[in-house]
């Protein structure tokens, strides 16, 4: 090889390593350097209230910090909202409704739907004005109950734990039809879920949800008996869902995790007193 031929391959050698080594420092380098990507998880829920929004707030500074997760709240009214939503993916989670909401409507619209983290229970109560305690329920009593599906099944679960009446077994959710044993002919009244607070005053007994409870001026003075948490009220626990091909999904599991902390705890039972419950860890 001439002295021309050699000086100009080994300019082309060393003009090969300075790209090589240029390329290695300028890209190499950064294939090993964390991800600073943030990730947004919108979450719906429905009618927030202050409560609501103090905890999830705290659970959105925490996966920030944390996991650089940022947690987008999407506020919905209507309670047959946020599934839709969900399954159109317009949000990536929600958190508004229990197990045995998710069933149904998961039944009744062929859903995709899956709960991938428990939140809390409230459990419901059966209030009275005129007595102060479940023996003294006279014969023939009128019992107020919600005649929406999931409700009426709840509340007739609450009636036979209190051990006023007997239910079918094995049948998910019930309805006046079920009950099997009545031995004291109380009248179960059916009335819309935000009646049953109203009509206290004209029957002996109602049970009412939380979400109505209070604005109908009953609290633990008129509470006679209070929904128990076992296996009964499992179903009533609320979630968070997704949808099933992404329950997996880590920054979904940040959230989760983010939420279902100690400091939630404490502003569940600052805001709700014993009204509302933590659930992630109750065993059922």
């Amino acid at each position: 090889m001439s002295n021309k031929k050699r000086r100009n391959f080994i300019i082309w050698i060393i003009i090969a390593v300075v790209v090589v080594v240029a390329a290695w420092f300028g890209l190499g380098p950064g294939l090993n350097k964390p991800k600073t990507q943030n990730h947004v998880v919108t979450v719906g829920v429905v009618s927030m209230t202050k409560a609501d929004q103090d905890i999830w707030d705290h659970a959105a500074t925490l996966a920030k910090k944390k996991y650089n997760v940022s947690i987008k709240i999407k506020n919905f009214t209507d309670f047959n909202q946020p599934n839709k939503a969900l399954e159109n993916g317009d949000i990536d989670l929600n958190a508004f409704q229990h197990y045995a909401f998710l069933k149904d409507w998961n039944k009744a619209n062929r859903g995709n739907i899956v709960a991938i983290a428990r939140t809390q229970i409230s459990p419901i109560r059966l209030y009275s004005k005129k007595y102060h305690k479940l023996s003294q329920l006279p014969d023939g009593a009128t019992i107020a109950v919600p005649n929406d599906t999931t409700n009426e099944s709840r509340s007739l679960i609450v009636l036979k734990n209190a051990g006023l009446i007997k239910l079918r077994p094995h049948k998910s959710l019930l309805t006046v039809a079920d009950i099997v044993n009545n031995p004291h002919h109380f009248k179960i009244k059916e009335v819309s879920a935000d009646q049953c607070g109203r009509v206290i005053n004209s029957v002996d007994a109602a049970v009412v949800n939380n979400t109505f409870a209070t604005p109908a001026g009953l609290g633990e003075k008129q509470t006679i008996f209070v929904e128990p948490l076992n296996k009964d009220s499992l179903q009533w626990v609320n979630i968070i869902c997704a949808r099933k091909d992404e329950k997996d999904n880590q920054d979904y599991q940040a959230v989760v995790k983010s939420y279902q902390t100690a400091e939630t705890k404490k502003l569940i039972k600052k805001y709700f007193k014993k009204t509302t419950i933590p659930a992630w860890d109750i065993k059922f």
